[in-house]
C-alpha cells in the first residue's frame, strides 16, 4: 500500500499558490472529473450508484469516473500526487478522513468547505468521530461519505464445520486452530499484499492491547519498547506462520476467493468484502460466509472513511460542489452504502435500511457503549509522511520477525514524523 504520491506532494511548497491561480472556467463546465480508487468489484457498484444520482440530478453534466486500479490505492495516489505537481487537479477527488488528509492541508491543495457543509446542515449529522477526521483547526476539508470497519475476521462456515471448529475468541486460540487445518490441507489464515499484512497487524495489536493502548500507540501515549507491545508483535509474527504469506495474494479479492473457494478457512478484511461477496461473487451472507469480530476486539470499532474533497483550482468548481451535496445527502448515502457494504456518516439513517451483515454492523456503530478506534492501514491514525516509513519497517519486520528492533523505529520515526 505504498505511499510515494504523499512524499512528491509534501516536497512541493510552492504547488498551493500555482494551484490558486489556475482556477477553471465555470462557462464551459459540462463535465465534472471523480477521482478515486474504486474501479475493482465490490467497490464500483456503490460508486456508480452515486454517479447516476448526480447525473440525474445535474442534466447535462457528464461524470468522468476516473477510477484507478491498483495497490489498495496507491496507484491511484501516485497519479494524483503527480497531477497535483502539475497543476491538473481533478474536480475532486477520494480521500480517507483522519491523518491521511493532513498533507493535503498543509499544502493547501484543499479548498475549506466549512461553509458549505454548514449550508447542508451536514455538521449537525455525521458522526462526531468520522466529521472531526474531516476537520482541522475549526475548518472542514472534504465530505464523508462512509463508514467501513476493518477489525473484522471472515470464515468459511463449511471449512469449519467440516474441521468441527468455532471461530477463534483469541488470536492464540487461531493459532491452535491451524495444527488441526493444515491436517486438513486448509490454509489457516489468508492474506494478501502488504497493506493487507499492516491491517491484519493493527487487529493483533488491538485484540492484545485492547482500545486505549492501541490508540497510544499512534499519539506517542503507549511506549513501543514496553513489554505487551513487544509481546503482541511476537504474537503477530506466530498469526504470520499461519498464513499463506509464502503465496500470499496480489490483492483483498483474491485472498477473499481462496477463503470462499474453501482452501482456507479465514481472511482478516474490512467489510468492503460484503459487496463484494454479496453483489459480485452473488453469495449469501450467513450461509456461504460469515463473520465475526476480530480476536480480543468485541465492543470495539475499528473504522475508516471514506470522503470527497474540493482541490484548490478544481476545473469545475460548481459540478464539483453539486457533486459534494449528493455525497453528503441523505438518499446518496443510503443507497451507496446498501451497495458498497458500509455504513453512512451521517446518523440520522434509520436503521431499517440495511439488512443482513449491515444491520449486525449498523447496531454496533450506533451502540453508544461501542468504542471507536481508527485504523492505522487506511490512513485514520497516522499522517503519510510516518505511514511511508512504516511501510518499509512492516516489510521488514515480516520478513525477519524482529519485534524489538521493529518497535524501536516505530518509535524513532515516530519521533522524526510527527508534528
Amino acid at each position: 500500500m505504498k505511499r510515494r504520491g504523499f512524499v512528491a506532494l509534501a516536497a512541493a511548497p510552492a504547488l498551493a499558490p500555482l494551484l490558486a491561480s489556475c482556477g477553471g472556467s465555470e462557462s464551459d463546465a459540462k463535465k465534472v472529473e471523480i477521482f478515486s480508487w474504486w474501479s475493482g468489484p465490490g467497490e464500483k457498484e456503490g460508486l456508480e450508484k452515486l454517479i447516476k444520482m448526480y447525473e440525474d440530478d445535474n442534466s447535462g453534466v457528464k461524470v468522468v469516473n476516473n477510477g484507478i486500479a491498483g495497490g489498495g490505492g496507491s496507484k491511484a495516489k501516485d497519479q494524483l500526487a503527480t497531477r497535483l505537481k502539475n497543476q491538473d487537479p481533478p474536480d475532486s477527488f477520494q480521500g480517507h478522513a483522519g491523518a491521511e488528509l493532513y498533507d493535503y492541508i498543509d499544502n493547501k491543495v484543499l479548498e475549506d468547505i466549512t461553509k458549505f457543509i454548514k449550508s447542508e446542515k451536514l455538521d449537525g449529522v455525521l458522526h462526531p468521530e468520522i466529521f472531526k477526521g474531516v476537520t482541522v483547526d475549526g475548518k472542514t476539508y472534504s465530505v464523508p461519505v462512509n463508514v467501513h470497519r476493518a477489525n473484522l475476521m471472515w470464515y468459511n462456515p463449511k471449512v469449519l464445520e467440516e474441521a468441527k471448529l468455532e471461530p477463534p475468541k483469541s488470536w492464540t486460540e487461531l493459532i491452535e486452530q491451524n495444527k488441526k487445518l493444515k491436517k486438513d490441507d486448509k490454509i489457516t489464515l489468508a492474506v494478501g499484499p502488504l497493506w493487507t499484512q499492516m491491517q491484519l497487524m493493527e487487529t493483533v495489536l488491538l485484540g492484545e492491547l485492547k482500545a486505549e493502548a492501541y490508540t497510544g500507540l499512534w499519539d506517542g501515549n503507549t511506549d513501543w519498547a514496553s513489554s505487551e507491545v513487544i509481546d503482541a508483535l511476537d504474537l503477530f509474527t506466530k498469526v504470520l506462520e499461519v498464513t499463506d504469506l509464502k503465496s500470499a495474494s496480489d490483492d483483498w479479492q483474491p485472498q477473499l476467493d481462496k477463503m470462499m473457494k474453501g482452501t482456507a478457512a479465514y481472511a482478516v478484511m474490512g467489510d468492503w468484502v460484503y459487496s463484494y461477496l454479496t453483489s459480485s461473487k452473488k453469495k449469501e451472507y450467513d450461509k456461504d460466509y460469515k463473520v465475526v469480530v476480530t480476536p480480543g476486539s468485541e465492543g470495539v470499532f475499528d473504522y475508516l472513511a471514506d470522503s470527497f474533497t474540493l482541490p484548490v483550482g478544481a476545473p469545475h468548481k460548481a459540478n464539483a460542489e453539486a457533486w459534494l451535496k449528493i455525497c453528503g445527502s441523505k438518499e446518496g448515502q443510503t443507497v451507496f452504502n446498501q451497495t458498497k457494504g458500509s455504513l453512512p456518516a451521517r446518523t440520522d439513517i434509520e436503521e431499517s435500511e440495511f439488512t443482513g451483515y449491515l444491520a449486525w454492523n449498523y447496531k454496533q456503530w450506533k451502540d453508544e457503549k461501542t468504542t471507536v478506534v481508527g485504523s492505522l492501514a487506511h490512513g485514520a491514525v497516522v499522517r503519510p509522511t510516518w505511514m511511508t516509513e512504516i511501510e518499509t519497517l512492516l516489510g521488514s519486520f515480516v520478513d525477519d520477525g524482529d519485534s524489538k528492533k521493529f518497535a524501536d523505529k516505530m518509535m524513532s520515526t515516530y519521533e522524526k514524523t510527527k508534528k
